[in-house]
């Protein structure tokens, strides 16, 4: 949207929404759905508060033509040939349907997700269960037969996380530190809305319409999905923000003060200890993939030993000395899981 809105090449730019909102349809992601309407709205309120942009016929004229190139880049999604298979005659429709659906489907499994997963919060308020923590944890909070439970892996999750941002960050991190973070970002939205009501001109009313509306598509996308927990979407989220975050006249960004060098090499001190143990797991888990050999496994294993899979592959091969080592390690990463407590049950006879 700001990017279509301040481009020279106009039509170039909205081909570029209308692409975005075609891959929207096409994903059938009801919680993309729900950020985009917030995002969409926060947009149009903010135009309407900004004294420069309410003014500006340009700002609307473009508007105007970037809704109509979404409206036809969703058309085209839908009638245009594609490659996706789906089980329902109108599947889109379905879609559509359902996104405030909670009484069955997803919507209920979700709901039934985070009740469960905020009585784990309360049992541990303070730090909560640890981040990453929460498939380990879940299943010991609910009964036989919950939706985020794999039937296929008894003691399991389906997924590595819970179907939003803030039930994990509640859960995972503590109610302090999601709070925290709540108000962190609600300080940004407010300094964003602050911006847009005093922008001395278009340009810089755009860039803080912009900023309010990716913060309520974010935090509204991560109550129905995972989306500050991945490295890639929670990147862009903040990047934007830095992007969009007020400039001086100089062209510096405007900072708290007391800011320094201090925070700066902190701040670079733990995103390099991330980097390494990332880079670590994605190294561990190319050798899991590419060798079979318990060499280049038990190499994977050093490297990542915090990976369950690995673990788990070796503590069913090799005699039982190596298996037991494997087979305790994985046991003591899901002790819940029903896997890993039959492989380790020699072991602790």
């Amino acid at each position: 949207m700001l990017a279509a809105l301040r481009a020279r090449r106009f039509l170039l730019a909205s081909s570029g929404a209308a692409i975005v909102f075609a891959t929207l349809v096409l994903t059938r992601s009801r919680a993309a759905y729900l950020a985009s309407a917030a995002m969409l709205l926060i947009f149009f309120i903010a135009i309407v508060a900004c004294k420069v942009l309410r003014r500006d016929g340009r700002t609307w004229r473009r508007l105007f033509g970037i809704v109509l190139f979404a409206i036809g880049g969703a058309a085209l999604a839908l009638v245009l040939p594609n490659a996706l298979h789906w089980r329902s005659e109108n599947p889109y429709l379905e879609s559509m349907k359902g996104v405030a659906n909670y009484e069955k489907g997803s919507g209920h499994g979700r709901l039934v997700q985070y009740e469960n997963s905020m009585f784990m919060a309360l049992r541990h308020p303070l730090f909560g269960v640890g981040p990453g923590n929460w498939p380990v944890e879940y299943p010991r909070h609910v009964k036989a037969g919950d939706r985020s439970l794999d039937p296929s892996d008894p003691g399991m999750t389906f997924n590595p996380w819970p179907s939003s941002d803030w039930v994990a960050f509640i859960a995972e991190r503590g109610i302090a530190a999601a709070v925290m973070l709540g108000l962190a970002l609600l300080g940004i939205f407010v300094a964003g809305w602050r911006r847009l009501t005093t922008a001395l001109d278009a340009d810089e009313g755009l860039c803080a319409a912009a900023l309010v509306a990716m913060l309520a598509a974010a935090g509204v996308a991560g109550m129905f999905d995972a989306v500050l927990l991945l490295a890639l979407p929670s990147m862009i989220v903040f990047a934007g923000i830095g992007a969009l975050w007020p400039v001086r006249s100089d062209g510096m960004a405007v900072a708290g003060r007391g800011s320094g060098g201090l925070a700066a090499a902190l701040l670079m001190l733990v995103a390099a200890i991330g980097v390494y143990r990332s880079s670590a797991q994605i190294v561990g888990m190319e050798i899991f993939a590419t060798h079979e050999d318990r060499a280049s496994l038990e190499r994977a294993a050093k490297i990542d030993p915090g990976n369950y899979f690995v673990q788990m592959h070796l503590a069913r091969r090799g005699n039982r000395k190596q298996r037991c080592e494997h087979a305790l390690a994985a046991r003591s990463l899901f002790p819940l899981a029903q896997a890993a407590r039959d492989v380790s049950r020699p072991c602790r006879e």
